[in-house]
């Protein structure tokens, strides 16, 4: 399918023709499954895939602009789908895998408890979710709905504590 035929799809659907729609995908979807295939290198991932890249083509449809590169914004589309769930996988450590360090640090006490003692419950979930699970300051305020600034000033208090606690 050529770029003109493309625009013309997606211009349809912006009118709400389905039929375009059924029409976009029975013509692309081969191209898209390859392009994300490099991204997955599985099947499975990538048929999922596919069917999300598509299901975000006709949500995002209002967002095509007439005469633009049709296939360059689809395939920018699955680019970001695939780029979010590879994110995403990454952050998710079976739970088999996670080993939280229960030996005593000082005396008696764990690292766990030290932290229920010295901090607040947000802090002790800003600083979880930081050390153990990578998140960066900026998602965790959008995680806890409080401004980024807030969860840097209190994980560097949080890690103040802690330190001087162990000090």
């Amino acid at each position: 399918m050529n770029a003109v035929e493309l625009d013309g799809l997606l211009i349809k659907m912006q009118r709400g023709d389905n039929c375009a729609f059924e029409e976009l995908y029975m013509a692309t979807r081969r191209g898209v499954y390859a392009f994300l295939h490099t991204y997955f290198q599985n099947t499975a991932d990538t048929e999922d895939a596919v069917q999300s890249v598509y299901l975000r083509i006709k949500i995002n449809i209002s967002s095509y602009r007439h005469g633009s590169n049709a296939r360059a914004w689809m395939l920018q589309i699955a680019k970001n789908h695939a780029l979010d769930v590879l994110k995403k996988a990454r952050r998710e450590i079976p739970s088999e895998e996670i080993e939280i360090v229960a030996e005593p640090i000082v005396g008696e006490t764990t690292i766990l408890e030290l932290m229920k003692k010295l901090l607040s419950e947000e802090e002790q979930r800003i600083v979880t979710l930081h050390v153990l699970w990578k998140y960066r300051h900026r998602e965790i305020a959008e995680m806890l709905d409080i401004p980024t600034g807030t969860v840097t000033s209190k994980y560097k208090r949080a890690i103040e504590k802690l330190r001087t606690a162990l000090a």
